[in-house]
């Protein structure tokens, strides 16, 4: 098995990437818009890539709501960002944790119909007055404990409709003022302000499945942004906040890395992550990759299979409009 995701070109399997996929074993897979058209489809898609491996597979999306939604209407329903639940926890914040609670679990349920077991999501990044807008809005607040009490209640409810979550962007997204996607974001904070960063992942540091961020924090290290940084990830993230979950890096072709793809996944699992993350579903980025890349290390795989033991889990039966109404019922309150 590689250490690495991988994304697909269509809204089903072309006999190329069949061929492939049976061959290099990645670790799991991930969804895009462009491979969806609807959940028969969909379920298509997902069941054809588990009958390539015959064994437990994370398939990933990024269905965090607001602007970050790969399933859409009007097959499916649209949910609130996080900057919902933040204002309502302004005023009332056991609304807001239950809120989110059942937002998840109807987002949860709408992945699981369709074979997807894994969200990316929630973000715990800590929100600043200058935090880039490609974080914005999405973020669940400016104070440490409330965006852990939020997050925590999101992956409680995607637990309960049996799907994992994905804590992002350790060890926090929240300072970047320069979008990730589009060039290398510093972070000038010192040791002592950056506390406030970490604080809602050590909150959550049990979470079995964290996402990496793309941004030099120069109080750790001044040269690699935390996905390629060894210090980072082996003294901040493993040790300070005590993450011994899956970690995936940030997507590999996003602008703020440097380099051929290739060696870009080479680099993110020879820092510390235990799964390099390309989305794009180019043929020959992915044969690159994987003539490039070691098979998966033991400790990897290990963390990956307590990963799969939590999402095989049988899920709670719901009422999903009953789901649905409560939340809208507390989200009502939201000033």
């Amino acid at each position: 098995m590689k250490p690495v995701i991988f994304g697909m070109s269509a809204q089903q399997l072309t006999a190329d990437e069949k061929s492939f996929f049976v061959d290099a074993d990645p670790a799991g897979y991930i969804i895009f818009g462009r491979n969806i058209e609807n959940r028969n489809q969909l379920r298509a898609l997902t069941d054809s890539l588990r009958d390539l491996h015959g064994r437990a597979l994370p398939i990933l999306i990024d269905q965090e709501g607001g602007r970050v939604a790969r399933m859409k209407e009007p097959e499916w329903q649209a949910y609130p960002s996080g900057a919902v639940f933040d204002a309502l926890y302004q005023t009332a914040p056991i609304s807001a944790i239950e809120a989110m609670r059942l937002n998840a679990q109807a987002i949860a349920y709408d992945l699981h119909e369709v074979g997807i077991n894994v969200n990316c999501a929630p973000l715990l990044d800590v929100r600043c007055d200058d935090t880039v807008d490609a974080i914005g809005d999405r973020a669940l607040g400016y104070d440490p404990m409330q965006v852990a009490a939020i997050g925590k209640a999101a992956l409680e409810g995607f637990e309960q409709s049996g799907v994992a979550g994905i804590i992002k962007h350790i060890p926090g997204h929240g300072r970047a003022t320069v979008d990730s996607h589009i060039d290398l974001p510093h972070v000038h904070a010192s040791q002592e302000e950056l506390e406030q960063d970490i604080a809602p992942f050590v909150n959550l540091s049990q979470t079995t499945m964290a996402m990496t961020a793309h941004i030099i924090y120069e109080a750790w290290d001044r040269e690699r942004c935390a996905t390629m940084s060894p210090y980072i990830i082996n003294n901040i993230i493993r040790k300070k906040i005590g993450f011994d979950g899956l970690l995936y890096s940030d997507d590999l072709d996003m602008k703020a890395l440097k380099g051929d793809k290739a060696q870009r996944a080479v680099d993110v699992v020879a820092a510390g992550c235990d799964i390099a993350l390309n989305c794009w579903g180019r043929m020959s980025e992915m044969v690159e990759i994987c003539q490039k890349l070691d098979d998966i290390s033991d400790m990897s795989k290990a963390r990956l299979d307590r990963a799969m033991q939590a999402i095989e889990q049988k899920p709670e039966s719901i009422d999903y409009d009953a789901v649905i109404t409560k939340r809208d019922q507390l989200l009502a309150h939201v000033e």
